[in-house]
């Protein structure tokens, strides 16, 4: 399978890196906090590394599990460390009520991290549209995500795929900002039309 390099310790990047290593990827955690780095690899398991915050990551795709406020700053502080790796920006930039984006409408997060990354390295957008908690309870929902590069994409498609979850592609990096969007609707879907956080969006096809 994959070299995965998660930049966070919280609820998504342990979900996810707990799906990553059940489908055969190598982990590596990396935290500004060492310790809390540590921590989670261990519960991870015995095979999950920890890297030192802001030196080259081992994984080939980097997953960056932040607050949307801290990605694009984490990406240029790493500046070179980042060249020719897939980076996946899974941030959702909410107001301070999660009821509308904290961006302009011209542009994403990932779009941003597309102008602050270093030459070579491509950005795709996922898993916004998931919540930590779902995956964590054994769910698989549809994992949408966004990109310009058809590789990079190929490449995070597979790594979806090994978590057992359905990587569904939506179109290129602009796109994102619709992504971000989605995020607010399914947000809306938990507090107002179904009342619980236990939901998760979909495609469902209809042949014919």
């Amino acid at each position: 399978m994959g070299n995965i390099s998660i930049i966070g310790t919280g609820n998504m990047a342990r979900a996810i890196g707990a799906l990553a290593v059940a489908g055969g990827n190598s982990v590596e955690i990396i935290g500004r906090d060492a310790s809390k780095a540590a921590d989670l690899a261990k519960a991870l398991g015995s095979s999950v590394t920890t890297g030192e915050f802001g030196a080259v990551p081992a994984g080939d795709i980097v997953i960056v599990a932040l607050r949307y406020a801290d990605v694009v700053p984490v990406v240029i502080g790493y500046g070179n460390a980042l060249a020719d790796k897939v980076i996946v920006d899974i941030s959702n930039p909410f107001n301070a009520a999660a009821d509308g984006l904290a961006i302009p409408d011209d542009t994403s997060i990932a779009q941003e991290v597309a102008k602050a990354a270093p030459a070579g390295a491509r950005v795709v957008k996922a898993f916004n549209t998931v919540f930590g908690h779902v995956l964590e309870k054994g769910r698989t929902p549809d994992v949408f995500f966004a990109g310009d590069d058809a590789q990079a994409k190929a490449r995070v498609a597979e790594f979806v795929a090994s978590l057992d979850l359905r990587p569904l592609d939506v179109g290129g990096l602009n796109v994102a900002h619709w992504l971000e969007g989605t995020g607010l609707v399914l947000m809306g879907l938990a507090r107002h039309g179904l009342g619980n956080f236990d939901v998760a969006l979909g495609a469902t096809e209809y042949p014919g």
